[in-house]
């Protein structure tokens, strides 16, 4: 038997504060465990909270070091659902206080991730005519749930792998798979949990989970360290994945808020010099808005998120804000009958495609400019009988979840040619003319070429924009041609406006019913 020597103790190191283990692998197992030494940081400064991880840190390695010594073994069922079980208790830690930002799990793609894909029956030649009569239903939509299955076993093999290497378990691959399966069934549970919390339903939790995450007092939260802005920033930002551009503007806010209290210490950051930075912002002719959604929407962001895990006391930024007043004739509005039909014929008579095909293809679509001018050939492409457009990840930087989607074409954006010009244009980028700004984003790029263009056509009226008025011009279209309010809400890439909204599919075929009843020439 091993025993844990009692001089056995966690070492601090000067550089990082930080308590680290270092336990000296045993002869016997060293060449399995693949290292002679085990040597990493506890993750703590605290010298009680140290002894108390570093004991348990012991008692995983004596049990890994027993495994590797007893062999390769099988694990049953019941053992994978309970070295699972942990994954269970994480995702509801997590995600408790907002059930409904759960987007690691599909629930409707996990209830079945093991199910093999059902075989065509019949011939060759019988499947193609089956599929040219489009028997088969979506064949894509069918493709795509595949692989969403594809990533989603993928990433329970990944974390059955890391389960197993934890514990230091040697199994076969009857155990592996025995404990992949048993991930999927704990993700799938605490999926549906939380779908269950989201609809604001009672859940009865486990001990593991944490119950109250009450905010911290004063006697609980050690301030003795400056807490500075920009390192608080960055872990924030890493944690939400915050896009280049939020990164840029949000970090450019502290830099500001830095300059105007004169220190870079959120521990020490008030509530009165907070008012005096708004104050300061609102005399210097700030517009109200950009004041309140802004420079303190960032900063009081990230201050909560700091106080929720106890960098600092409180959020001097609460409720510190600046009165909007809503004015007439202001905000952006959507082009008129009159504009849209110059803009148009202006863009037929051009040559260059960055100003003859995007000035149409958001007309027809909706779409976000970003997303218009990032599109690549491959985005185009016919299913079925229907010429679509594929919002993509892939093709760059999308504003949510809602944004990827597949848009069919409209016949006016097809009779014009655009078909033609897809087919003529290399792999890659439609408008490789506009390249990415500094956030990766051709959008940016796209304005500065069109913006000019369309003011030079003579719409100056500021509340215009060259490229989002045509977004405020479809739903205007929508509503007048009576379009169904949750498929011109797929088209644009808005989510669902009420729970009904979120139940079914919305098919391709519907989504060009609906598109074509919008008359894009009269």
């Amino acid at each position: 038997m091993h025993m844990v020597l009692a001089m056995s103790r966690p070492h601090k190191r000067s550089k990082s504060g930080n308590f680290w283990l270092r336990k000296r692998v045993p002869k016997d197992v060293a060449a399995l465990a693949g290292r002679t030494m085990e040597y990493y940081s506890l993750k703590t400064s605290d010298p009680d909270e140290a002894k108390r991880r570093y004991a348990e840190e012991i008692v995983k390695l004596e049990a890994r070091w027993a495994s590797l010594r007893a062999g390769p073994r099988q694990i049953s069922e019941r053992e994978a659902h309970e070295l699972a079980a942990s994954l269970y208790d994480d995702m509801l830690t997590h995600y408790r206080d907002y059930p409904s930002d759960q987007r690691l799990w599909s629930t409707d793609v996990g209830s079945d991730l093991w199910r093999a894909p059902e075989k065509p029956r019949g011939s060759v030649l019988e499947r193609a005519n089956k599929l040219l009569r489009g028997e088969y239903g979506d064949t894509r939509r069918e493709d795509e749930r595949e692989a969403k299955k594809d990533r989603l076993r993928k990433w329970c093999k990944q974390q059955a792998d890391r389960l197993i290497q934890e514990r230091g378990l040697v199994t076969d691959e009857a155990g592996r798979w025995e404990l992949t399966r048993a991930v999927s069934a704990a993700m799938q549970r605490a999926s549906l949990t939380l779908e269950r919390m989201g609809r604001g339903e009672d859940v009865e939790l486990s001990s593991a989970i944490q119950q109250d995450r009450p905010v911290p007092r004063p006697d609980t939260v050690k301030q003795s360290d400056p807490v500075d802005f920009g390192a608080l920033f960055q872990a924030y930002a890493a944690e939400r994945n915050l896009p280049p551009r939020t990164r840029y503007e949000w970090a450019r806010t502290f830099e500001k808020l830095a300059a105007s209290v004169g220190h870079k210490d959120a521990a020490r950051l008030t509530t009165d010099e907070l008012i005096k930075w708004k104050d300061a912002m609102v005399a210097d002719g700030l517009a109200a808005k950009t004041i309140r959604d802004g420079y303190l929407a960032a900063v009081r962001a990230v201050l909560k998120w700091a106080m929720q895990n106890r960098r600092i006391v409180n959020n001097p930024a609460d409720g510190v804000t600046v009165a909007v007043r809503k004015k007439a004739g202001q905000g952006i509005r959507g082009y008129t009958d009159q504009e849209a039909s110059k803009l148009l014929s202006a863009a037929a008579q051009e040559n260059d495609p960055v100003r003859r095909w995007i000035p149409l293809i958001c007309c027809t679509t909706g779409a976000r400019l970003n997303e218009v001018c990032q599109l690549r050939k491959e985005d185009v492409e016919r299913i079925g009988t229907i010429w679509a457009l594929h919002i993509r990840a892939e093709a760059g930087p999308i504003k949510n979840l809602n944004s990827e989607r597949t848009i069919p074409i409209h016949s006016a954006l097809i009779s014009r040619g655009f078909l033609d010009y897809v087919e003529l244009a290399s792999p890659g980028p439609l408008f490789p003319s506009l390249k990415p700004d500094k956030f990766g984003k051709r959008g940016g790029t796209g304005t500065k070429q069109l913006g000019p263009w369309v003011r030079a056509l003579g719409l100056d009226d500021p509340r215009l924009s060259p490229s989002h008025s045509w977004r405020h011009r479809f739903q205007t279209l929508a509503r007048r041609y009576e379009l169904k309010t949750d498929i011109a809400n797929a088209l644009t890439g808005h989510g669902p406006r009420s729970i009904a909204d979120r139940y079914g599919e919305t098919e391709l075929l519907a989504m060009q019913r609906e598109i074509e009843k919008i008359s894009v020439f009269d």
